[in-house]
């Protein structure tokens, strides 16, 4: 292309331009700030793309989705399929967890578009002698393109197009196997490509669902009063993979700090004895690459994540890039701290709170390149013990530029890590966490409560473009946060926020025993925990009265039993009427279906736990081109009775104190 054109041209500066490319593509989806992030997927998974195709004139398009691994020479190809109005569509399937690549090509079909045309000519009783002809010249151009095993029979093709005999002419036109071959050797002279190669980062399946369950080895030793270890908590193996978590998070394992060390209850002084913050990381022994000795050793760490994987449960890591006054970094590297005017350290502040036994690291530091190698090398380390999955405290305190080439840098390694960012922070802030990596983010779904607010959050995560990159982690509660929703301590209540955690989401998790135990007691006037496992050695007494664990197991395997309640973007909210014309603010519904449509679950929560609540439910057979008069059949999984419907509209009746929620299998044959 000549100056001339590149200066009226600019887009096209840097590309082959030809002016007789003239099918558009715009308006692609999953496409993160102009192809700059890569999209998510999950292994296994089938990647939808849309997008905005189409040509001047009425000519007939065919368009390709192109795709392949990244580093791959050749693209792989799928044909996309016009939606109406423009919009098109395509799918391919992913392998294996790393990094691959898409785009889009789209062409004028001449061979279609004269086929169209030809075909209302006849309908209409013209002549199209010379339609024939024009034919025929295309089909010799196939030829042309064609292999030598196809090529004699295009050119049969093409010579009876030339026939005399116009009845068997125009049936020759219209043979599938025509339309076959040439669709095997398509004119690609002047096709489009989109101009931008998107990236996907595709991810282990518990990425896209899993069910955490946080415990302290400190608490579970079998001894009163003793500190717990690794090899304590091999018992807690089978039980927790009975109730169907397959991701058990630990707290951080390291060396915790003696100078400033926290007491019970977040008391600015511990009394001798007490265990202090394992967030407070780094004594004499090690700092994030050791193991705190009373927990045992690394070796006995790695024994425990291999013997966690034997009953399918992958052992995530805590990571949090902070240290004790006492951690060697402050020592060997004083230059990754900032220092006061007075000569000393500083701390963790949040006035007026202090939090004198934490430093945080500065990422302004002159010696920034080696505090990055440094802290990658914390997650290489970890991940030769056997762990893949990390809970990363606070991230959006550390510099955004690190965490992009941290991650990027050890999947290109391990593409099987994965990543869960701990940040209750403002949305811009999450979004950015979930774009430059991290394959999962804990969600304001805690603060989410009522029907509206719960709605409200759900469409924003699952038709916004953040379904395309950020996987909402679902905790109803964590040692930190003990929504007041929780403090009045009644079960129901516990079992209604599971419930809804376990089956919007297709990822969420607990603060393990205080969970399963509706622990409720909080400090007052806070959303904390009252004697917080944080700053002492708890002993949980997991089969006590009250305990939910029967209705988590149920929970859970209704989730593994059930593909539609492993995904969370396909979530579809029906309306409930308290009385006719009046929504329901007590019941809430939705639907979520695998992408075949052969498992339908429709989950129905009373957000009372105090009432039985009653309404009339409008299930959308709509999404299932059936009539509103259809017939069918729903189970409710938690107690197995069975219901006949007949229409849209049918009767639900929650009882919270026998289950606060049906989970309906529903079956529309």
């Amino acid at each position: 292309m000549n100056n001339t054109f590149r200066r009226a041209l600019p887009q096209y500066r840097n590309q082959t331009f030809d002016g007789r490319q003239r099918v558009v593509i715009e308006n692609v989806s999953p496409e993160l700030d102009g192809g700059k992030y890569p999209a998510k997927g999950i292994e296994g998974e089938s990647i939808t793309v849309e997008a905005d195709i189409f040509v001047d004139g009425a000519d007939t398009i065919f368009a390709e989705l192109c795709f392949r691994p990244a580093g791959s020479a050749e693209w792989l190809r799928s044909p996309m399929v016009s939606k109406g109005n423009d919009l098109w569509r395509g799918a391919f399937t992913v392998g294996l967890p790393g990094q691959y690549e898409f785009t889009i090509e789209a062409r004028v079909d001449h061979f279609e578009t004269w086929k169209k045309g030809l075909v209302k000519k006849i309908d209409a009783a013209q002549d199209v002698s010379l339609d024939l002809e024009i034919g025929a010249l295309l089909v010799d151009k196939g030829v042309e393109r064609a292999d030598a095993s196809d090529a004699g029979e295009l050119a049969l093709f093409a010579s009876l197009l030339r026939s005399d005999k116009s009845a068997g002419a125009a049936a020759a036109a219209i043979d599938a196997r025509l339309t076959l071959l040439m669709a095997r050797y398509p004119d690609k002279d002047y096709a489009s490509m989109y101009d931008k190669v998107l990236g996907l980062t595709v991810e282990q399946k518990k990425a896209g669902c899993s069910a955490w369950y946080e415990l302290f080895p400190r608490s579970w030793s079998t001894e009163p009063d003793t500190h717990g270890t690794f090899n304590d908590c091999h018992r807690l193996l089978p039980m927790i993979a009975g109730m169907g978590f397959d991701v058990v998070y630990l707290p951080p394992i390291h060396p915790i700090g003696h100078t400033k060390r926290k007491g019970r209850n977040n008391a600015l002084v511990a009394a001798p004895g007490e265990p202090g913050s394992c967030w407070a990381i780094g004594n004499s022994d090690g700092g994030h690459k050791a193991v705190h000795s009373e927990l045992g050793t690394v070796e006995e760490f790695a024994a425990f994540v291999a013997a966690a994987e034997k009953h399918g449960i992958s052992i995530a890591l805590d990571i949090a890039f902070q240290c004790s006054p006492d951690h060697p970094y402050v020592q060997e590297h004083p230059q990754w701290f900032t220092w006061r005017p007075d000569g000393t350290v500083q701390f963790a502040e949040n006035p007026p709170k202090k939090y004198e036994d934490i430093l945080p690291i500065n990422f302004e530091s002159a010696d920034w390149q080696n505090l990055w190698i440094e802290l990658k090398s914390i997650f290489l380390f970890w991940i030769d013990k056997g762990v893949k999955i990390f809970r990363v405290d606070n991230p959006h305190t550390k510099a955004f530029p690190f965490w992009e080439w941290a991650i990027a840098s050890i999947r290109e390694e391990h593409p099987d890590t994965v990543f869960l960012a701990e940040a209750f922070t403002r949305p811009k802030l999450m979004a950015r966490l979930a774009k430059i990596g991290y394959s999962q983010s804990y969600s304001y779904f805690t603060w989410r409560n009522t029907k509206q607010e719960i709605q409200e959050y759900m469409v924003e995560l699952t038709t916004s473009p953040l379904k395309h990159f950020m996987r909402a982690n679902f905790w109803p509660n964590t040692p930190d946060i003990l929504h007041e929703e929780l403090q009045k301590g009644e079960r129901e209540k516990f079992i209604i926020r599971l419930a809804l955690a376990a089956t919007l989401s297709s990822n969420y998790g607990m603060y393990g025993p205080a969970y399963e135990l509706c622990e409720h007691l909080p400090v007052a006037g806070k959303e904390e925990y009252l004697n917080s496992e944080k700053y002492e050695i708890r002993q949980w007494d997991l089969d006590r009265p009250g305990n939910i664990r029967a209705e988590i197991t149920r929970i859970n395997r209704i989730r593994k039993e059930n593909s539609a309640l492993q995904q969370t973007h396909n979530v579809t909210f029906v309306r409930i009427e308290a009385s006719p014309g009046e929504e329901h603010e007590l019941l809430m519904g939705y639907v979520k279906r695998s992408e075949d449509d052969c498992n339908i679950i429709l989950t129905v929560v009373n957000l009372d736990q105090s009432r039985t609540q009653r309404g009339w439910l409008r299930f959308p057979l709509e999404l299932f081109g059936l009539s509103h008069l259809h017939p069918f059949m729903v189970e409710d999984l938690l107690n197995g009775n069975r219901y006949q419907w007949n229409g849209e509209w049918n009767f639900v009746e929650v009882n919270p104190f026998s289950m606060p929620a049906h989970i309906f299998r529903v079956t529309l044959a």
